[in-house]
């Protein structure tokens, strides 16, 4: 017997293209993603040095080394994140920056408590008179304080009660921080100051990137890219 085809079932509406939002979210929560990874990987090797016994003749001053230097590298990169919002002329940098910051700071507790734990014993005075006497701890610790408010307040909860302007001022502390964190590498080493030079040389040029002329030339050059970027789509 011949089937009669049912007219009346309804067609399988088709899946609607993801929509030019639906996109930038897909590749924000995946560049968190390798973001989050690429973080974490510094830590999880130096576990992996620590479990194996591979953390050379003086274990302490490598974790401390480590841990500082990463602190300062993720520190400068999350700088790195409004003018290079600025020259791409997109805003979903911005949205990578409190992860960026928060593994600023972890890499900097861990570092703290390496020193404070393992170097100092956990004796107060000792830290204090450290903090005193040692310029380089002075300005290590310095950075340290600067950074504590900004990761408490790094939540939107946070940013809802303080207030944007508030909360943006606030966290104008982290580019002295990384002054800091700079200065407290620059004056550690004592004989090849290459290394730490590079990153204040990287800072210097960040902060200068801040001055209102190189600021809206920046953001004129992004300017510039999203309209040549637009430009094709606009032709009929």
């Amino acid at each position: 017997m011949e089937k009669i085809p049912d007219t009346g079932a309804k067609s399988r509406p088709a899946s609607p293209m993801p929509s030019v939002a639906q996109k930038r979210e897909r590749f924000v929560s995946r560049a968190k993603i390798v973001v989050f990874v690429l973080a974490s990987l510094p830590f999880a090797a130096l576990l992996l040095r620590a479990f194996q016994g591979d953390l050379g003749a003086n274990p302490v001053e490598e974790i401390t080394h480590v841990t500082g230097e990463w602190a300062l590298r993720l520190l400068i990169v999350t700088l790195m994140i409004t003018p290079l919002r600025h020259l791409i002329g997109a805003v979903w940098p911005t949205r990578l920056r409190r992860m960026l910051g928060l593994f600023a700071f972890f890499y900097l507790l861990m570092h703290f408590l390496t020193y404070a734990i393992l170097d100092a014993s956990l004796d107060p005075a000792y830290i204090v008179q450290d903090v005193i006497d040692r310029l380089y701890i002075t300005a290590g610790f310095a950075a340290f304080l600067m950074l504590i408010p900004l990761a408490i307040t790094s939540t939107n909860a946070m940013v809802r009660r303080m207030g944007p302007v508030r909360w943006r001022r606030l966290h104008r502390l982290a580019y002295p921080a990384a002054i800091a964190g700079a200065l407290h590498f620059l004056w550690l080493v004592k004989a090849d100051k290459g290394e730490p030079l590079i990153y204040a040389s990287i800072l210097a040029l960040l902060l200068v990137a801040r001055l209102p002329p190189l600021s809206r030339r920046l953001q004129a050059l992004g300017n510039l890219r999203k309209t040549r970027l637009a430009a094709p789509k606009a032709t009929p």
